[in-house]
């Protein structure tokens, strides 16, 4: 038998698309899109993006290049925060992602963690009264 006509193992997946992604259903499982009988809740954010379309390469400069040109596609972008949270959400750690780089994006990252640790201490101190909350 000829190497190059051989099936690959079973074990060999092949990489899903770059960008896709798939809604999750309120069990946690994977949704299929084409599921749902409203046409609105049949495309994700992503659809609605004004980078659909354009070069990925433009979200992932190389260190030290410019991001100027991302940002101006991300800018008015109608779904700019959706995608803003997905990358907040998911830890995306390079790229343009709301028009923001992963720099802009830890800076948020740090501000909630410290917002949600401030409010944890308000929640467990004493209240006037002596009680806890």
């Amino acid at each position: 038998m000829d190497p190059a006509s051989a099936a690959p193992p079973s074990s060999t997946r092949q990489p899903a698309p770059a960008g896709s992604l798939r809604k999750r259903d309120d069990s946690g499982g994977q949704s299929n899109v084409n599921d749902t009988t409203d046409p609105t809740e049949a495309k994700g954010w992503q659809d609605f993006a004004n980078c659909l379309g354009v070069d990925p390469d433009l979200f992932f400069p190389e260190r030290g290049a410019s991001t100027r040109e991302a940002k101006e596609v991300c800018k008015g972008c109608v779904v700019r925060e959706d995608c803003l949270e997905y990358a907040l959400a998911n830890g995306e750690k390079f790229g343009i992602w709301g028009g923001l780089s992963e720099r802009e994006r830890r800076r948020i990252r740090r501000q909630r963690a410290i917002a949600r640790r401030a409010a944890l201490e308000v929640e467990a101190s004493p209240t006037a009264d002596g009680a806890t909350a």
